[in-house]
């Protein structure tokens, strides 16, 4: 049950604030010390709690999960130190999470919007008509929590072995599915690998990109310009060698885009970070990748060359206050992490922390 708690040493408000104590009183959080002695102190460094912004909670290698699995998804999220996540699509109903103060507070992108055959079976929602997708969009704003999760582009097999990585969509369709989703108070992001996709989707006034490793120089430029964030998602893209290699023999044109992207993923990061583009923290978990893993992603972030202060910035207060969810502030809900060590020098503290507090409850 939430009592009294003192977290003491750093914590962490923003990029240009810090403080050394704050209190944990019930749910809350103050920086007044209050009248009851507190149940424990906590030394380290306190950040607002962790945020994952590609994860699919409800979702794995063969679609949709039960609950009790959705629920051991989220747990291992949760205790990662991921108090916040925002789901970027999911076959499987999970508005049930809202109703669970012991699991991490989500944000529903609906499903993905596909076309049959262009996506992952049992992944998406598949569209028979590409006319259909400005409806489904509105259908799937109005059942997410402010999110739509667009397919942009996947390989088409229709091509036999020519066949690599096409947009889904026509560009009128998608500028018109993109300001339905706008028109619902419903912000837009999209699945990007190849670079055929990105201009369409930019032209469209998408909000946010995930993956965008094809996004050529100029593309990069243009993503800056327009200060839209992307996801980089370092561990899917890591498994891109395998991908191709399953792909060898049958559709050599796409393995050999895979294998290009695949090894240009560090530098196409950095490209996006040295332009400017804020470059967001998100596993990819559900799926083949497990959940828990925001360190490993944090990780490679760091390895493409990616400064610790920004990375942990953008796993933490910068991507909360993006997503329009509070940090540490006077009376906001007490979902913190705490660490021995500064993450922000050593990106490698993810992995250990001290505490995790969420609604006030201590759940390490």
């Amino acid at each position: 049950m939430p009592g009294v708690l003192h977290l003491r040493g750093t914590v962490v408000l923003d990029d240009h604030h810090e403080v050394g104590d704050v209190w944990v009183v019930g749910d809350r959080l103050t920086f007044e010390r209050p009248a009851t002695a507190p149940d424990a102190t906590i030394e380290g460094w306190v950040l607002p709690g962790l945020v994952d912004v590609h994860c699919h909670i409800g979702l794995a290698a063969d679609g949709p999960v039960d609950d009790a699995t959705a629920e051991k998804q989220a747990v291992a999220d949760r205790d990662s130190g991921v108090l916040l996540i925002r789901d970027a699509g999911s076959p499987a109903d999970t508005r049930w999470v809202h109703a669970r103060p012991d699991l991490p507070r989500l944000i529903r992108s609906g499903h993905h919007l596909a076309r049959p055959k262009r996506y992952l079976r049992h992944y998406g929602r598949e569209l028979a008509s590409v006319d259909d997708l400005p409806t489904a969009v509105r259908e799937e704003a109005l059942l997410g929590d402010g999110w739509v999760k667009l397919v942009a582009d996947w390989i088409d097999r229709d091509l036999g072995a020519d066949g690599d990585l096409r947009p889904l969509w026509p560009d009128d369709v998608l500028r018109r599915a993109v300001a339905v989703a706008h028109d619902e108070g419903a912000r837009v992001t999209a699945h990007t690998f190849a670079a055929e996709a990105v201009d369409p989707l930019l032209d469209a006034g998408v909000d946010c990109l995930e993956h965008a490793c094809g996004a050529t120089p100029e593309q990069v430029a243009r993503i800056a310009a327009a200060g839209i964030p992307v996801t980089a998602t370092l561990l899917q893209v890591g498994r891109f060698e395998d991908i191709a290699a399953q792909a060898d023999g049958r559709y050599p044109r796409f393995a050999a885009r895979m294998r290009g992207l695949h090894a240009h993923r560090y530098d196409q990061v950095r490209d996006l970070y040295d332009a400017g583009v804020p470059v967001l923290v998100g596993t990819d978990a559900g799926g083949t990748i497990g959940h828990g893993n925001i360190a490993d992603e944090a990780t490679e972030m760091a390895r493409a060359g990616i400064p610790a202060r920004d990375v942990v910035a953008a796993a933490s207060w910068r991507t909360r206050a993006w997503l329009g969810a509070d940090g540490i502030a006077e009376g906001t809900s007490a979902d913190v992490v705490v660490y021995d060590r500064d993450p922000r020098t050593d990106v490698e503290a993810l992995r250990e922390p001290v505490a995790v507090i969420l609604r006030g409850v201590r759940y390490a």
